[in-house]
């Protein structure tokens, strides 16, 4: 059994959370009881979550998408309020991690989908360390057809495909990818690089057509 500073630390060093700027604290968010059992873990930091962790009497709850953001208000009212309260009410802890959880090497949204669509030999696409854009190559070219359904077959969701690219290049095979899990940098990947074949995005927001 750990105690919540411990577990906040052994994430901290594997995730090398201190060295990454974010748009949120990193770590341990809310505080809760001091000894750590059982973790129950998500993408964000939801209601529903929450819930769940009190049903199961979790000690933690590790997530992606936390709370504390610098774009929102600091007051802890409305939604977030209600988080909160449950999180403290059931004395339970709350870590977070974002970009950490993005851009690690080996456990990073980044790598594990690249690694799971067979996207090899990553490297950033900014010029600076643990770049949140990363790029690759696929060991075989493939069609835009193929790769799509290679991505709904692992992510067990349909793929949003560019129905311009097919028109134009409806022969045209796959070789380099990029990926950023997250919503931002659609632009910068754009721009960094022509050599792209492929960009795989996790929240297109506004951006409904990306070309290479």
């Amino acid at each position: 059994m750990l105690t919540n500073i411990e577990l906040e630390q052994i994430l901290d060093t594997k995730l090398n959370a201190k060295q990454i700027s974010d748009y949120a604290p990193n770590g341990l968010q809310v505080e809760g009881r001091k000894q750590i059992q059982k973790i129950v873990t998500g993408v964000t930091a939801t209601l529903p979550l929450i819930e769940k962790a009190i049903e199961l009497n979790a000690d933690a709850i590790l997530v992606h998408h936390g709370y504390f953001w610098k774009s929102e208000t600091p007051c802890i009212r409305g939604m977030k309020g209600k988080r909160i309260k449950q999180l403290l009410v059931n004395d339970i802890n709350l870590f977070s991690y974002h970009l950490p959880l993005d851009v690690h090497p080996e456990l990073g949204n980044n790598a594990q989908l690249a690694n799971h669509l067979g996207v090899r030999n990553l490297m950033g696409l900014e010029d600076k360390p643990n770049s949140i854009p990363v790029y690759g190559e696929l060991e075989t070219p493939i069609s835009a057809q193929k790769m799509a359904k290679r991505i709904e077959k692992t992510l067990n969701r349909q793929p949003i495909l560019c129905d311009e690219f097919i028109a134009d290049y409806p022969h045209k095979l796959i070789k380099t990818v990029a990926i950023c899990t997250g919503g931002g940098k659609a632009t910068l990947i754009l721009q960094q690089t022509k050599a792209l074949m492929l960009l795989l995005q996790g929240n297109l927001g506004t951006n409904h057509t990306l070309r290479s």
